[in-house]
């Protein structure tokens, strides 16, 4: 049986976790990680005490190397290269690969990116899916290149997303789908017989970093639209409607056949949520949150915060989210 490969990981995100949990167990006779690579221990909470990221915490009793830096400088460089990796992997790093870095293992630099490649290239790629209405995305694996998220594919796991779907159950069902593919690509890596083919030259999307902005409705647009965006921003940044001043969060919504009703017209209840006109078919909030509280489902919610039927909520602009050519920063 051949040596697993000396794999060099690089991320702080918790979507990495059931692959690098997999890469520690069934996985370690392909792959052996030699060093993760992930940030710094940051202030965070209410008492702003360092703590490390979930990729650290992982990492913990283990035995690995483990570098943080705050750049990825010639030091970070030359410490990793006398590790001798075969392959390094990026999942959800943040951080701008030069090439010296990109080209130091032996195969070179994979990442695994959740979108199904040359859609929803950038920094959003989950929500940007989920908000934009699609019923199916997947986790890619592929080259890096300088280009942003453009490197030749070499394979991809699917991943169906449904109307009551949000960022967070697909987080974690992309989080697990990356565990085949990488129990598929990489002993074809090592035997040098994994294929990378350039992606298509037209289709290609981008999505940018969120902001709290974003997490608007306009009442005018088609409640299906608008259902899609409550679920692809939630947990963050999450939707919020004004209610007599008051700001509160949705965590789920769908939408169907409704009414035409004036847009922002809160129509009543039904059994599962709030029912809301829109510019085509009703919006139903089916989980909602008051500041200082839990998030509720909406019967619970209504209990103790009335929201009366007639209601005109206002609408605000929504900022695009994916775009034909990458967004500026």
């Amino acid at each position: 049986m051949p040596e697993p490969l000396r794999l060099v990981f690089m991320g702080s995100d918790p979507v990495a976790l059931p692959l690098l949990d997999w890469l520690a167990g069934e996985g370690a006779a392909i792959a052996r990680i030699v060093a993760v690579v992930t940030g710094p221990d940051k202030a965070a909470g209410r008492g702003q005490a360092v703590r490390p990221n979930s990729v650290k915490r992982w990492t913990e009793g283990r035995g690995l190397a483990v570098v943080q830096p705050e750049r990825l400088d010639a030091g970070v460089l030359a410490e990793l290269a006398a590790l001798s990796p075969d392959v390094s992997l990026v999942v959800a790093f943040g951080h701008i690969l030069r090439d010296a870095f990109i080209a130091m293992p032996r195969l070179g630099t994979l990442n695994l990116h959740a979108s199904l490649l040359p859609k929803y290239r950038g920094a959003s790629p989950i929500q940007s899916a989920i908000a934009s209405g699609e019923r199916e995305t997947g986790m890619t694996l592929m080259r890096i290149v300088r280009e942003l998220d453009a490197g030749p594919v070499a394979d991809t796991e699917r991943v169906g997303v449904s109307p009551l779907d949000t960022a967070l159950e697909v987080e974690a069902s992309l989080a697990a789908a990356a565990v085949p593919l990488l129990r598929r690509a990489l002993p074809r890596l090592a035997r040098d017989e994994l294929p990378f083919l350039a992606q298509a030259a037209s289709g290609a999307t981008y999505c940018r970093r969120l902001e709290k902005a974003d997490g608007v409705l306009d009442f005018s647009v088609a409640a299906a639209a608008l259902s899609a965006r409550v679920n692809g921003l939630f947990p963050w940044p999450s939707v919020s409607i004004d209610v007599a001043g008051t700001p509160v969060r949705l965590g789920l919504a769908d939408a169907f056949d409704g009414p035409p009703d004036p847009a922002g017209t809160v129509l009543g209840t039904d059994a599962e949520g709030l029912l809301v006109a829109t510019g085509r078919g009703t919006l139903r909030l089916r989980r909602l949150q008051r500041p200082g509280g839990r998030m509720l489902e909406a019967a619970a919610f209504l209990r103790g915060f009335v929201i009366p039927t007639g209601t005109v909520l206002a609408s605000r602009p929504m900022p695009e989210l994916v775009a034909d050519s990458p967004f500026r920063r």
